[in-house]
């Protein structure tokens, strides 16, 4: 099991309703075996590692390189290398909705997991392999 901080545990026990925190947990294993490291969460962002970017603007900053938010609609899973990145493995994913850098996920029940977990996994290592340029909407596979 992952080990998690007494904040991030206060955070998921308030999180409603109780299938988004089923999700939760259930992403929280996904996301320690994808990554190999323990979560940190930032406001309502449950991420894992973290990556710099640097746009051509010279706009730069870190931010997580896996991250997932428990919101009430659906699950929201961080893809910032752009969904558009991982267009084959989307399609055998099972049901959800896709925007630029972000899937909305709402029951894990039926998405395929393993496909989820290499998602995850492909992008985290992508954004965490050095400095990170390119906006999600520029990612492709």
């Amino acid at each position: 099991m992952t080990k998690i901080s007494p904040e991030l545990a206060e955070f998921l026990e308030g999180v409603t309703p109780a299938i988004r925190r089923r999700d939760a947990e259930t992403l929280l294993e996904l996301y320690a075996k994808a990554t190999g490291l323990e979560p940190e969460l930032s406001g309502t962002i449950i991420g894992f590692g973290s990556y710099d970017y640097r746009y051509d603007s010279g706009h730069s900053g870190t931010a997580a390189a896996a991250g997932f938010s428990p919101r009430k609609a659906a699950m929201s899973v961080y893809l910032s290398d752009g969904t558009a990145a991982h267009a084959t493995q989307l399609a055998k994913l099972g049901p959800h909705r896709a925007a630029v850098g972000c899937l909305y996920l709402g029951n894990l029940e039926k998405i395929d997991l393993a496909v989820l977990e290499s998602i995850v996994r492909k992008s985290f290592q992508t954004l965490s392999a050095g400095v990170y340029g390119s906006r999600a909407r520029e990612g492709t596979e």
